[in-house]
This record gives structure tokens, sequence and C-alpha cells, in this order.
């Protein structure tokens, strides 16, 4: 049976307080203006960036579990089995997929919100119309996705962002790559879409994840994306220890590209169009026209091979 939007989500005691300052609001700006950021792990996270940046928050700041939604209702477990511990003659525990909501507090003491956890499977509308209702009760104006994608760009240079949002204003000072594509839908676009229709602003950026790496790990793009975090919403997050993180994996991968000499003329070469790009941009602050970086349809091909590749791991 049809659940409705509300009953796909428990909302705890600790979300009291946040419940309790909003019901008292009797005009908008006296609202309180909580930023809500999510990283939903799923196909559309290259090298689980955006995942392993929700994590870092909660490993670096104080934060406490203000809701938790009905992952049987929206995770298909055969998809993506979750693991059972066996031992010897027994099973001994059950490592049930999750997904929460958060409250944290920034350095500075600023609380924000962080909706983090597997990306639903099913009921997507339902599921993006609960979240509409937590952000209508708890006092949320701004809804903040990190992602991640794959790009033919070299882990050699500095990690580049698309960002995409409701109202151009929101990301004026972001350059726009693409034009219209078709592209893999995710519930952090449908959610971005929805609010927007709701006049909620939402926006948020995507790291551009070496093709190459996309399967593994790549804390460079956690890092960028929390840059880009800050950057967008003024919120104090800790960076240092994935900039650590992220300096001793470049090493990792540059000893390992250099083993072989086809890895290594692959990512020279992919260098030489990184660096045909930046200069074309920094010339005349147009996209080049002459082929260097990839059309909307190779991005597209890039973005299914993608998820092919997870389908095939998941089997």
């Amino acid at each position: 049976m049809a659940q409705r939007p509300e009953e796909l989500v428990e909302l705890l005691p600790e979300a009291e307080p946040f419940l309790a300052r909003e019901a008292a609001v009797s005009e908008a700006g006296e609202r309180r203006g909580l930023v809500l950021v999510h990283d939903l792990a799923g196909e559309f996270d290259a090298a689980s960036a955006g995942a392993m940046a929700g994590t870092h928050l909660l490993g670096a700041l104080p934060h406490e579990v203000i809701a938790r939604f009905d992952v049987d209702s929206l995770v298909d477990y055969r998809a993506h089995r979750p693991r059972i511990t066996f031992h010897g003659d027994r099973y001994e525990s059950f490592a049930a997929p999750e997904l929460s909501l958060y409250a944290l507090e920034d350095d500075a003491g600023e609380p924000f919100l962080l909706l983090h956890g597997a990306e639903p499977d099913f009921a997507w509308e339902r599921f993006v119309a609960a979240v509409g209702v937590l952000v209508e009760r708890l006092g949320v104006t701004s809804v903040v996705a990190l992602q991640a994608i794959p790009m033919p760009v070299p882990h050699t240079r500095p990690v580049t962002v698309t960002a995409h949002a409701t109202r151009r204003s929101l990301i004026a000072e972001y350059p726009v790559y693409w034009g219209e594509m078709r592209i893999p839908g995710s519930v952090a676009a449908l959610l971005e879409l929805r609010m927007g229709e709701a006049g909620v602003d939402a926006y948020g950026v995507a790291a551009h994840v070496p093709h190459y790496l996309a399967q593994a790990t790549f804390p460079a793009a956690s890092l960028t994306l929390l840059e880009h975090l800050s950057r967008l919403t003024g919120l104090h997050v800790p960076t240092e220890a994935l900039r650590e993180a992220a300096e001793a994996h470049r090493t990792e991968v540059d000893e390992q590209i250099a083993r072989s000499p086809e890895n290594t003329a692959v990512v020279a070469a992919l260098e030489q169009q990184f660096d045909q790009f930046t200069a074309a941009r920094e010339g005349n602050d147009l996209l080049s026209e002459i082929g260097e970086v990839p059309s909307g349809e190779e991005i597209g091909a890039e973005f299914e091979r993608f998820l092919a590749e997870q389908e095939r791991r998941g089997d």
C-alpha cells in the first residue's frame, strides 16, 4: 500500500527545538534560515566523493540524529545487498542501510542539517515530498547537494566542479560549461527540481572525478566539495584531515601511474586537454570551440558507462 510522504520519515525527540522555534514564526523573515546539505550515496557519486564529504562532517563536527527515513520502503536490498557477518556456524550481525537527517554545528557554532545515507531506489516523489515537509517544519531555506561525476580530467590538476541551482543568481560566480543534455536521473536532481518549484532555494556542486578513479576513492574531490560548500553557504567546516588524505592519495596514485607507460601517456594527454581548456577560458572566458572539452553527448555517454560499471560491480 502506498504510503503518504510523511509516513516515510520519523521525527525524533531531538528535532523538537527546531520544530518549536519554527512553529513560533509568524512571518517569513523570522525563519531561522537553516541550510540542509545532502550527499545521498548512490550511482551519481563517483568515487563516493559526496558520501565521503558527509562522513567527514559527521566525524569532525558535533551532531545528533533528528529524523530517520524508512529504508525498507525506499531501498532495493537485492540491488544494493547489505552486508551480514557470518562467523563459523551462525549469522552475527546485519549492517542495515540507513538514511538519516542530522543536526550539526559548524566550527563557528552555526547549526545546519545533513541528509546522509543511501539514495532511495523507490518512491522518489514521495521521498522528495517527505523532505519538503521537513524543510517547511524545520525552517530550512537552502538545500545544497554534494555530488561527483566521472570526467575525462587528470588527477594532477585542481578538481573542478559543475554548479547548478534553481536560480542562476545563487551560483552567478560559477561558469556554465554545458548546453542541454539528457543524463541519468537521481533523487538529488529531482529534489532540487521540486524544491525550486516550491520556491525553496536549492543548489549544489558536482566535483569532476578522473574517470579512471571513479570506482575507487578520490579524497581531493571530497575536499573540493566542502570548500565549495563553505563558499556557497558561509558555513565554516573543517577540511584539514581531508586535505592530508588527498595529499597522501595523490602520492599513491602518482606511484601507480608511473609504473605503466601506457597510463602515464593517458594522464599526459588529459593534462594537455585540461590545460588547453583552462587557457581558452582564461583568454576569453568562453568555452573553446576546437574540441578540447567533451560534448554533452560524450558526458552523457560517460555517465552511462559509469552506471553500467556500477551495476556490474553490484551483480
